[in-house]
């Protein structure tokens, strides 16, 4: 052997171990869809009925306000003409076809304490509920609940909650593919180290694939993003989860609270939201965690100036977040939803035509203007992907199989 050979086998010896750590905590992103929106409806006002009245609600929100036109020329994120047109009329058919992508059922900030009694009874008729739309194939893409945290006066309570939910949906139905449980006010390593523990308890109890049941890590507490020692905890709770945490959700008036921020001045867009969605950022990034950017708790309701005020707003803000590389969202009232999905469609239309372009030069290997590289190619796959998922984009405008399309963003 060479002094060259032996020197390439010590460092293969040397990288073997880095190497497989590497490819075990950073799979790269999931070629599975992603919601743009979660919706949380406190537990005590959900039925089987609620997604299909939050899509009317919507749509009677948006016919009073003078149409999906109205709505766009208040945002002004597209043009008057044809695909403003167009973008309008796919709004109208999301409402009517899919209103609620994500849906989560709160049993914490927007429930409260009401007793074990009164706590198991809303569980059951959650489970009752999802069970029914589940019959009727009327559940939305991704479905769950936010269960209270795991700080000693609420611990027992979300653990049973937890429980009684995954082993009630289990028994009377199905667990859905999109299940997805959320873990709030997370402040410690140990408590996602817990959550693993009950799922691994629940999966053995319910005979379950060992890792079927993820959890997200809901980020609202300046513990998480910065822990005692100076560096931040999201890191070590991504690895702590062993494979299970599926997004990390920023809650945008419970982190901003913590902070001592006055309520007029609690935002998406505060410095103080955009340092810790930042710091998530770098956290999760090629892990396979997804990120939700927060909420406006300003709504478009009452006399039409405010309702305009608040839909100018709220399209800004789903816009910002796009740009920021936050593609999900969360929304508190059904005339949230018209803002919701004519921002990001807007967002996905307005870019397809240049995404187009520059990912068929680069597959075909053909000179432009822009030199891309193979990182570039990966995201301007999964913005095509995003496009389709949510209904933004229809197939027969990307001349690009999808199923290549997905292989391109889990290519290494």
């Amino acid at each position: 052997m060479s002094a060259g050979e032996a020197a390439l086998a010590r460092v293969e010896a040397l990288l073997a171990g880095p190497d497989a750590q590497l490819a075990e905590r950073y799979p790269g992103a999931p070629a599975t869809r992603q919601p743009v929106h979660s919706v949380y409806v406190p537990a005590h006002r959900f039925d089987a009925a609620t997604i299909a009245d939050w899509g009317s609600a919507a749509l009677d929100a948006l016919d009073r306000a003078g149409g999906a036109a109205h709505l766009l020329e208040v945002h002004g994120l597209v043009p008057p003409g044809e695909e403003r047109d167009r973008i309008g009329e796919l709004v109208v058919a999301k409402l009517r076809r899919e209103p609620i992508e994500d849906l989560r059922v709160d049993l914490e900030d927007g429930f409260g304490d009401v007793g074990d009694e009164a706590e198991d009874a809303a569980v059951d008729a959650a489970v009752a509920a999802l069970a029914d739309l589940d019959g009727d194939g009327a559940l939305p893409p991704f479905v769950g609940i936010r269960f209270k945290c795991f700080e000693p006066p609420t611990r027992a309570r979300g653990i049973r909650t937890l429980q009684r939910f995954v082993t009630g949906l289990h028994d009377r139905a199905r667990l859905p593919e999109g299940l997805v449980l959320t873990l709030p006010k997370v402040t410690s390593v140990a408590q996602v180290e817990a959550m693993v523990l009950l799922l691994e308890a629940l999966e053995s109890d319910l005979a379950l694939e060992p890792g079927r049941l993820g959890f997200e890590i809901q980020v609202e507490t300046p513990q998480s993003v910065l822990g005692p020692d100076g560096t931040s905890l999201l890191p070590a709770m991504i690895t702590a989860g062993r494979g299970r945490v599926t997004g990390m959700p920023y809650g945008t008036y419970d982190y901003s609270a913590s902070l001592g921020i006055a309520a007029g001045d609690q935002s998406m867009e505060h410095p103080a939201a955009d340092h810790a969605k930042a710091v998530m950022q770098v956290a999760a990034a090629g892990t396979g965690v997804r990120l939700s950017d927060g909420s406006t708790n300003v709504l478009p309701v009452g006399e039409p100036a405010a309702v305009d005020a608040a839909w100018a707003l709220h399209g800004r803000l789903v816009t910002r977040s796009l740009r920021r590389g936050f593609y999900q969202g969360w929304d508190l009232h059904p005339a949230q939803l018209p803002s919701r999905f004519a921002a990001t469609y807007a967002y996905f239309r307005t870019g397809l035509g240049d995404v187009v372009r520059r990912l068929e030069a680069y597959l075909e290997r053909r000179d432009g203007d822009v030199m891309d590289e193979p990182a570039t190619a990966r995201a301007m796959a999964s913005f095509l992907v995003r496009g389709l998922d949510c209904g933004a984009v229809h197939d027969d405008e990307v001349p690009f199989d999808a199923a290549r399309l997905r292989s391109l963003l889990t290519a290494r």
